[in-house]
């Protein structure tokens, strides 16, 4: 067995550079790689472009690397609940790349399966298929998507153990299984590290050969993005 753990956040982004392609699961704020974010924020690392389903807010997640200027490029599905984030994109200051939730998806499964592309029907026939190649599949068209490149997937996951072995919990089961392995080094952070033999193998969603470095988190935030409450009578 390969241990796998690494002692904090800071050994775990050991390698992290300017000018890299980053992977960063969590859909909305839930299941979001707090730490990773925020120790990216502390190395102040600029030149970034973050591939992720949304771009956080303006006070927490993605919108913490936005506030200081450190992301250049965003590749996301879903960004309407950051008003830093559309100022940068209407002025010019951040490049964005909006692709459709599923093709998003499936591109990172593509990239962590080792298919370099795909068809979708996706996005034919408006802007996102602009540029790209297209063919008719029994009588349908489709567009043609490559599968990310990217230098490193930061993913968020309720358990694991030193091997990578990784259990996802809730809503944190959203991008962050399939951005495992879909990068060159793939960091996981957990909020309870256990002893290698714990976890049920029926109960593991993403096995350990997908995971370089694991670490365990502590004082998770877990924001809510929207609060709706019942109003009382």
């Amino acid at each position: 067995m390969i241990n796998k753990e690494v002692a904090n956040v800071q050994e775990a982004l050991k390698g992290v550079t300017d000018n890299m392609v980053l992977m960063l699961g969590g859909f909305g704020l839930s299941g979001i790689p707090e730490k990773a974010i925020a120790q990216l924020v502390k190395l102040g690392i600029k030149g970034l472009t973050c591939i992720s389903n949304n771009a956080g807010v303006d006070n927490f997640g993605l919108g913490l690397l936005l506030q200081k200027h450190q992301i250049k490029k965003m590749i996301s599905s879903y960004v309407g609940e950051n008003e830093e984030f559309e100022r940068q994109m209407l002025s010019g200051e951040l490049d964005v790349e909006l692709i459709p939730q599923g093709t998003l998806a499936e591109r990172c499964r593509a990239a962590q399966a080792g298919f370099p592309a795909f068809y979708t029907p996706a996005g034919y026939g408006t802007e996102v298929a602009e540029g790209k190649e297209t063919r008719e599949f029994n009588g349908k068209m489709y567009v043609l998507e490559y599968a990310f490149k990217a230098d490193f997937a930061f993913v968020k996951a309720w358990k694991g153990d030193a091997a990578g072995n990784l259990i996802f919990k809730g809503t944190a089961r959203n991008f962050n299984p399939v951005m495992c392995g879909a990068a060159k080094i793939t960091v996981a952070e957990v909020e309870e590290l256990v002893p290698l033999g714990t976890l049920d193998p029926n109960q593991i969603h993403i096995p350990g050969i997908f995971v370089q470095r694991i670490f365990q988190g502590k004082h998770y935030e877990k924001r809510i993005e929207q609060r709706t409450v019942r109003q009382k009578d």
